[in-house]
């Protein structure tokens, strides 16, 4: 008889289920976008409320109606420019080749970041523009603009669009030291991708982390434990198989987010503050549906990568419920 093969059962989710390496989130990949402009901005979560609009999605069977949408707010203060990074094609990939940093950069970052403004680097990314593979901005966040109440900034990278590296670098030139504003990323009806770390929940056991059946009550040693390890050969325990680990504090992605407003913090801020956030201070985003991670965390936006049908879809919204 031949030997019965069959897919194995159940799935294995997210791998590896380690602690992120920091609390807020580095972006490794961005779509080809022909159009020169910033793929990604970032804005701290600050709350979630509902909305009342009216569905323009043809194939909704509300289509036409009012209907309540989730919706999760992010505090988006202005990012500041702090410099120009390049990279160069190697035989392990991209490579950086040099950085040019602004002049002007904030007191916070005095102890953070020890790099010298340097107009020969610039020099040097313009006579080896034909080495160069990719041009990012490094930008900071400004905290202290926002309801948070910290001041150390987070340092990252943003992706610049377009097909031709002399045109990505003068839009990065001209970028160089200024803000840059959440309105001039993204708009209205855009869809997103929203990249965060999630909530940290410390150790759990295998019910709780890979959802194992409980076992019945004349089970022998545990109840809350996987019934086997593995077979008697190979003389080993399979990364596969559920155990009791790490659950929670890790960077994930959501695809295709929705961006149903951008505004001014006054317009969804209560008066005493959003709870256990405070008061959004400068430009707000609604993202439809929800968000991960905690409160007061970063949270990262991106041009989609693998959009679907939808690709701009504005909506009319009636009314904001706090």
């Amino acid at each position: 008889m031949p030997k019965i093969k069959k897919p194995r059962r159940g799935a294995l989710a997210f791998y590896p289920r380690k602690r992120a390496r920091r609390i807020y989130p580095r972006i490794k990949t961005y779509p080809k976008v022909e159009k020169v402009k910033l793929l990604a901005f970032a804005g701290y979560k600050a709350g979630c409320l509902h909305v009342i609009a009216i569905d323009n999605r043809k194939d909704s069977p509300t289509f036409g109606q009012e209907i309540s949408l989730p919706a999760t707010i992010l505090d988006c203060p202005p990012l500041k420019v702090l410099g120009i990074r390049a990279y160069e094609k190697s035989l392990k990939g991209m490579k950086v080749f040099t950085e040019a940093w602004s002049q002007n950069l904030p007191k916070d970052l005095e102890r953070k970041v020890k790099a010298k403004p340097s107009e020969q680097n610039l020099e040097k990314i313009e006579k080896n523009l034909d080495k160069l593979a990719e041009i990012r901005l490094i930008v900071c966040t400004q905290p202290r603009l926002s309801g948070i109440g910290k001041k150390k900034p987070e340092i990252f990278e943003i992706g610049i669009g377009g097909e031709k590296i002399e045109e990505k670098y003068n839009f990065a030139k001209s970028l160089l030291g200024k803000e840059i504003k959440i309105n001039e990323v993204f708009r209205e009806g855009e869809i997103v991708d929203v990249i965060g770390v999630t909530k940290g929940k410390g150790t759990a056991g295998p019910v709780k982390r890979f959802g194992v059946k409980i076992q019945t009550r004349k089970a022998h040693q545990k109840r809350r434990h996987v019934g086997s390890l593995g077979q008697e050969r190979p003389g080993k325990v399979r990364w596969t198989v559920p155990m009791a680990g790490q659950l929670g504090f890790q960077t994930r992605t959501e695809l295709n987010k929705r961006i149903l407003k951008i505004g001014e913090g006054k317009e969804v801020t209560p008066k005493g503050g959003i709870k256990r956030y405070g008061i959004i201070k400068s430009n707000y985003v609604l993202i439809e549906g929800s968000v991960p991670g905690s409160k007061k965390r970063l949270i990262m936006l991106r041009s989609a990568v693998r959009p679907g049908k939808y690709k701009f879809l504005p909506i009319e919204i009636k009314k904001v419920v706090i």
